[in-house]
């Protein structure tokens, strides 16, 4: 649904985007992930025929953006970072201004409208002018007109930005609902919004592509996959167990947290546990023996925020 090959952009000497191509089919949930700069949002105003490329093509839905503008762009919904609106309209008559443009009539225009105010709750500011709404419900005013008519491919520029944790939750359960049949490609530095909702993660850097994968996989190749967190109810015997746990054959590390009343222990690699090396296995049967009743354990599947940094040479996302 959107074919990516050789998207360049560049600003007199400085490049931006560097021959970037990928191709994403509908059903895929995008993170497009990279640190401030990385050419993000540039490479999503090109996809939508915002910004020009220097070189290399972008097509939507078999529809090339530079010589098929139009129709690539009804295919598109697309919220911008910041969320940019009329700010003398209201969410009511900036909904119908949408509609006009995107030609929706009769029931049809009706049913979209209401459902959008519906489903990202604005009745009680439907008639308020948009300068003074919160930035919450700006940026929800702005993915109701991306998500008005329908669209096969949604863009979003930090859809969750200036959303508090309730609203955040009902954007990502949004986007889940949608994501059956459509293609959505999220730009974010929230990590932790990547593994809640994408099935497939791209991070570039200096505008060049350096992982291309499902949010899993990145994150199985963190030193904390399988690793097991250890937390304790109470501080007394911390020493204790940190020293037990290092003393495991299947224990390659041990990290403390003691504001936290943490210890992390960190594992064998695959193929050393299939030798029998198993550290969650061997916690969990060294707590029985120690009897370690005020002690609780999880396994954890990696952090994705570790991986990031280390592919990127530790910049923030």
């Amino acid at each position: 649904m959107i074919e990516i090959n050789g998207l360049t952009k560049t600003y007199g000497q400085h490049t931006v985007v560097d021959d970037l191509t990928f191709n994403c089919s509908s059903g895929e949930v995008l993170g497009f992930l990279g640190p401030n700069g990385a050419g993000k949002s540039t490479t999503m105003k090109m996809i939508t025929g915002f910004v020009s490329a220097t070189a290399g093509t972008a097509s939507v839905c078999g529809h090339d953006v530079g010589n098929d503008a139009i129709a690539a762009r009804r295919r598109i919904g697309y919220l911008p970072e910041g969320a940019p609106s009329y700010p003398e309209m209201t969410p009511g008559s900036f909904l119908q201004f949408v509609a006009d443009i995107r030609e929706l009539s009769g029931s049809r225009r009706k049913e979209r409208i209401d459902e959008v105010v519906a489903r990202l709750h604005l009745e009680p500011v439907i008639d308020q002018t948009i300068d003074t709404l919160s930035k919450g419900f700006k940026r929800r005013v702005g993915l109701a007109q991306a998500i008005l008519h329908d669209p096969d491919v949604l863009i979003l520029d930090e859809p969750t930005d200036g959303l508090d944790p309730n609203q955040k939750h009902e954007v990502r359960d949004l986007i889940n609902s949608m994501a059956k049949d459509k293609l959505i490609v999220i730009s974010t530095h929230i990590l932790e919004e990547v593994e809640a909702v994408c099935n497939r993660a791209i991070i570039i850097a200096n505008g060049s592509i350096l992982a291309d994968d499902t949010p899993q996989s990145l994150a199985a190749t963190s030193r904390y996959h399988n690793s097991v967190r250890i937390i304790l109810h109470s501080d007394g015997r911390f020493d204790e167990i940190r020293s037990a746990v290092e003393q495991l054959a299947s224990v390659t590390e041990v990290e403390s947290i003691r504001n936290e009343s943490t210890i992390i222990a960190m594992t064998k690699t695959s193929s050393e546990r299939q030798s029998g090396y198993d550290a969650w296995r061997d916690i969990t049967e060294l707590a029985k023996t120690k009897g370690w009743d005020d002690v609780s354990a999880q396994q954890e599947s990696g952090r994705l925020d570790e991986v990031f940094r280390q592919i990127t040479g530790g910049a923030s996302a």
